[in-house]
């Protein structure tokens, strides 16, 4: 299975689009756009519907288990307890607070996303997805190509009205959300795997100087569409049914545009340069890092959050992205390898030094098979 090393540069833009959106939020810009930008996380999930798939019979059902772990866990424990132990606002905290916040399970429970941890919701979806994909496999593989393509097609088509059941249609203010629960993001995960399947069939896009420049086009005009407020509610404001449909269709539209042709058609050299693949390593702590960043931002410079103003948005932008970037590379290197490492020593029954980083990248917000890639992952 060859390497794609423009996806890595995929997945470090979605990153910096998350952190935009988190922040002209946290500076109440009023640009709507920049609230749209969170479908940087429909990017992860596609990443991660593609990166899995075509990966499937790679390895064993524990091969990839351990995997999973060992390449999401350390870091994401490191995070969490950093973030509960350190930011003054993410305490105190009840018991089931803590432990599905340890767990990767917050979205299960009322009032589970805790400040500077918010942007955990979307990785609570793919460490759902993880947990299914062997049972999909088990279940779609007996089929031959086109029917498996149909059926995973007409599943994500049919996530599409998971809002529309009275459980979860029926949301009241301090109810646990189900809206947002991993059933109603299947569809940007199927684009992926059904990219994975083309892939697998030998088809090639010729994305060549019209189509790339489409494709981001139409990415940017679902950008733009979603964060029209005739389309749907901005801001926290809960969707309804078909409100949260719309938005989630358009984002697999985005999210299509963005990775289809870039799996497909490989030939980004911008996307597979150095500092774009170095990005896209780091991708993973940025995305589990920057809210907690953000948090201390408008203390630590002195700028009133929700201030409106475009001066403070850019100061706090470059600050946040700058320490997330700083604190990812570090933690990097001291943390995901060497815990990625020693998971998979001591599964083997024994411990080693770790001596190499790794080299491809599918997790939705990290350098980990996941996106999970991944926050808006």
């Amino acid at each position: 299975m060859r390497f794609l090393p423009e996806l890595e540069g995929v997945r470090a833009l979605a990153a910096m689009a998350v952190v935009v959106t988190h922040v002209s939020f946290q500076t109440a810009t009023g640009w709507a756009w920049a609230e749209r930008l969170d479908y940087g996380v429909a990017v992860f999930f596609v990443l991660s519907g593609f990166l899995l798939w075509r990966r499937r019979h790679a390895h064993t059902a524990r091969q990839y288990a351990l995997s999973r772990v060992a390449r999401l866990a350390p870091l994401y424990l490191v995070c969490v307890v950093a973030v509960l132990a350190l930011l003054p606002d993410a305490s105190p905290l009840t018991l089931p607070q803590l432990l599905t916040n340890l767990t990767g399970t917050q979205l299960y429970i009322a009032d589970g996303l805790v400040p500077g941890l918010t942007q955990l919701w979307s990785l609570s979806v793919e460490f759902a997805f993880y947990a299914v994909l062997p049972l999909l496999v088990w279940m779609l593989d007996k089929l031959s190509a086109r029917p498996r393509v149909v059926l995973i097609a007409g599943a994500g088509g049919l996530s599409l009205f998971w809002g529309f059941l009275p459980f979860v249609a029926g949301y009241e203010s301090g109810d646990v959300n189900t809206q947002i629960w991993p059933p109603a993001y299947f569809s940007w995960f199927a684009v992926g795997m059904v990219a994975a399947e083309a892939e697998s069939a030998g088809v090639r896009v010729r994305a060549g100087r019209i189509v790339r420049p489409v494709c981001w086009a139409v990415a940017a005009g679902c950008v733009w569409l979603a964060s029209r407020e005739w389309f749907g509610p901005q801001g926290l404001v809960h969707p309804e049914p078909g409100e949260f449909a719309r938005r989630i269709a358009v984002g697999a539209v985005c999210g299509a545009c963005i990775v289809v042709p870039v799996a497909l058609a490989p030939r980004e050299s911008w996307l597979s340069s150095e500092w774009m693949r170095a990005l896209g390593r780091g991708s993973y702590g940025v995305f589990l890092w920057h809210v907690a960043v953000l948090a201390i931002a408008f203390p630590l410079l002195g700028v009133s959050a929700f201030s409106g103003s475009a001066w403070d948005f850019a100061v706090v932008l470059v600050f946040t992205a700058v320490v997330s970037c700083v604190l990812s590379a570090a933690t990097y290197v001291l943390v995901e390898v060497p815990g990625r490492d020693l998971i998979r020593s001591l599964a083997r029954g024994r411990i080693v030094v770790p001596r190499s980083l790794p080299r491809q990248a599918d997790s939705p917000a990290s350098s980990a098979a996941h996106s999970a890639s991944g926050k808006l992952g």
